[in-house]
């Protein structure tokens, strides 16, 4: 339903670009050529419907490129949107100036440069976009406990969050990211949900990226709760689309885990060496097979030695007052990708208590990470893919 009521305004906004586009072409002498105007509209064409194509291949080589491209493509034209807004704004105000204080409209020699400045400025967004998105860097954190943990008295965490495994993020970038997590020597390793992007079908190779993820070293193992994208979906440009019937993961995706050696935490919690707590909750979207209802915070710690410190991985940053409430010591989280795009990054803190960093509630420590994948757009602006080295300090 979401997707026919978006198709005609992904058309009528494709037919804008085109009508902008023929019209800066018809500036050059050759781009008056019919032979020119013909392969501009057939590649137009080819580009901005190879949605189609893709969305009805069966899984395949092929299916996967252009699922790939299409994702691309999306991030090039939202920065396309905001450049022609931008244009639009500018070629009005100019106009009213010219108007004002009787000046000559701009010469075909201006209005093609102002074309190819556009088309430059969309090509850096995007390409800078794809290439940062793929660059994972290291945030730092060092946090303070008020309790025991034995006779340990630090904790080396590495948090992950929202890889996005698919047609988007495969076997280079998870590589990358196993790599940098062994490199910390870590005593724990967690992942906050949306490890897989919808659909298990979309993944480069199940059983290459199992023992990628299989081969993370740390002392503890590594810990995982789901995510609202651990669940079969459709895709369509890298966006999921809701579907009737139970929003459940695969099987297949907690075989996957399985043979990744990663322990699937659903609203459930283990004692790790005797010395603190880790709790995996539910989605809250979607809490997933078997779990009508998640836990309550106050229900998640009843019955655990309070004295012990209790740390909480959950995927989205909700309920911090509760989980502050209810004990909870450290509570990490993902989801928010910090906004993944500009200027979703200058927006997202109008929705989330804490949505990106640190937050500190009431005694407990909240860390949001941005996340290591995309979701729909495969780029990053004004925000970067990372993973957080994370030094818990114990003063019991």
């Amino acid at each position: 339903m979401t997707a026919l009521f978006l198709a005609p305004v992904y058309l009528l906004f494709c037919l804008y670009l085109w009508r902008r586009l023929r019209r800066w072409l018809k500036l050059f002498p050759w781009g008056r050529w019919p032979g020119v105007q013909a392969v501009a509209a057939v590649l137009f064409v080819c580009l901005n419907l190879s949605i189609l194509p893709a969305s009805f291949l069966e899984p395949s080589a092929l299916q996967r490129l252009l699922k790939g491209f299409n994702s691309f493509w999306l991030g090039v034209l939202l920065y396309t949107a905001l450049v022609a807004a931008g244009t639009e704004l500018f070629w009005a105000l100019r106009g009213r100036y010219a108007k004002r204080h009787g000046r000559a409209p701009l010469s075909d020699r201006h209005r093609i440069l102002a074309g190819a400045l556009c088309l430059l400025l969309i090509a850096a967004l995007s390409v800078g976009g794809s290439l940062n998105a793929r660059n994972i860097q290291t945030t730092d954190y060092t946090l303070t406990v008020d309790k025991s943990a034995g006779a340990r008295k630090e904790l080396k965490i590495v948090l992950v969050a929202d890889l996005h495994l698919g047609y988007s993020v495969g076997m280079a970038q998870m590589g990358q990211m196993v790599e940098k997590i062994n490199r910390e020597n870590p005593d724990l390793v967690v992942i906050a949900g949306d490890i897989f992007d919808n659909a298990y079908a979309a993944l480069e190779d199940p059983a290459g990226l199992a023992a990628i993820l299989g081969s993370i070293q740390s002392k503890y193992g590594v810990y995982a709760c789901y995510g609202n994208h651990d669940v079969e979906e459709k895709l369509l440009a890298g966006f999921s689309f809701p579907t009737d019937g139970e929003k459940a993961s695969d099987p297949r995706m907690d075989a996957f885990l399985e043979a990744a050696n990663i322990h699937l935490l659903r609203d459930e919690g283990v004692l790790i060496d005797g010395s603190f707590y880790l709790l995996g909750r539910a989605d809250y979207e979607r809490p997933g097979r078997g779990i009508e209802r998640r836990k309550t915070p106050a229900e998640l710690t009843r019955g655990l030695d309070h004295s012990k410190p209790i740390l909480v991985l959950d995927h989205e940053p909700r309920e911090l007052q509760a989980l502050a409430d209810a004990g909870v010591d450290v509570d990490l989280c993902g989801h928010t990708h910090d906004g993944q795009l500009f200027p979703g990054n200058l927006l997202i803190g109008l929705f989330w208590e804490n949505p990106c960093g640190y937050l500190q509630k009431d005694g407990m420590h909240n860390i949001v990470t941005s996340g290591v994948g995309v979701f729909g757009p495969n780029m990053r602006l004004g925000t970067r893919s990372e993973l957080c080295r994370i030094t818990v300090n114990f003063q019991g």
